[in-house]
């Protein structure tokens, strides 16, 4: 266990550089010059050049890599060139707000799908997997802005149970906060839930097929112990890796949903700052998200070792 953390660790670093060099040199590419957009409407050429200098944009993008990623590795990921605000304190506030709803998303999906993945695939033909089965077409067909103004109207406009918009912090009132995010985090969560039981049917109906299934069955364990105890463990692995995909979509950032809700997470964060050419906070988001993401697949790949006792050895 304790080699092949090791070893996923050691392929981790080669992976961080290049995504590092990937996000700086596509970055470059984005239309438009920063120093332009700061120096606002009067555009003065010697302010532009300071600008320029000040920022290191006149630098070859070898040179301005260097500088970049030198601070990266010492928590400083610049500064944002549009509210002149360091960006890693910008990625702090939102961060929390981000994290908070991917996980309520998550574990929502995770409630809806799995069950109802293995009551489709136990009562494969009857009435149970037919309607398991309208779910998950509803859940994948269901744009999300339509869903999410529909709560709105429903739960907010007319019932006045829940507000319709904006976001309180968990650790200002969590009651609220819950309130706030419960329905954002059900419009992200339905359809991952409806992608998870689509999933968990086809890896369970594998899985009872097997020659191991019908050995447990003819020794005479109950089929609560089969289902649970043998099938869905093994059915899990593939499980495993669609949540960590997912939340790691969820964790870059879902805009309309964030839009709709008025969320300010990492959606918000990231499309204001490509549309002012912020290329300090555009760096720092999608980096630190495609760590995140790398950590997410790790986490994963244990959870493989944990769940399956054949990959231990």
């Amino acid at each position: 266990m304790l080699t092949f953390l090791v070893r996923r660790l050691a392929q981790i670093i080669p992976t961080l550089i290049f995504v590092s060099i990937l996000i700086f040199s596509l970055q470059q590419l984005l239309p438009g010059d920063p120093a332009l957009v700061m120096a606002g409407e009067e555009r003065d050429p010697a302010v532009i050049e300071q600008i320029r200098k000040q920022y290191r944009l006149d630098q070859p993008l070898p040179v301005q890599y260097g500088y970049w990623i030198k601070g990266v590795l010492s928590g400083d990921f610049g500064e944002s060139l549009r509210i002149k605000m360091p960006v890693r304190d910008l990625i702090l506030q939102k961060l929390p707000v981000t994290l908070q709803l991917a996980s309520m998303a998550i574990v929502i999906a995770f409630l809806i799908g799995i069950p109802a993945g293995i009551i489709s695939a136990v009562k494969r033909g009857t009435a149970w997997d037919y309607a398991a089965n309208l779910f998950a077409l509803w859940g994948i067909s269901t744009p999300n802005f339509w869903l999410g103004i529909m709560l709105i109207f429903v739960f907010s406009i007319q019932l006045g149970w829940l507000p319709a918009s904006g976001y309180v912090p968990l650790a200002e009132d969590w009651r609220a906060s819950l309130a706030a995010t419960i329905m954002p985090a059900f419009v992200l969560g339905n359809a991952i839930a409806a992608i998870l039981m689509r999933h968990t049917r086809s890896a369970m109906l594998q899985v009872l097929g097997s020659d191991y299934i019908r050995t447990a069955r003819a020794k005479g364990i109950s089929e609560r112990q089969v289902i649970l105890r043998h099938a869905l463990r093994n059915a899990l692995t593939p499980v495993i890796t669609l949540g960590a995909l997912e939340l790691g979509t969820l964790l870059s950032g879902a805009v309309l949903t964030e839009q709709i809700f008025s969320i300010p997470g990492f959606g918000k964060l990231i499309v204001d700052a490509v549309f002012n050419r912020d290329y300090a906070v555009v760096q720092g988001v999608v980096l630190v998200t495609a760590t995140v993401y790398i950590m997410l697949n790790l986490i994963a790949d244990l959870a493989y070792v944990l769940v399956n006792p054949r990959l231990r050895s």
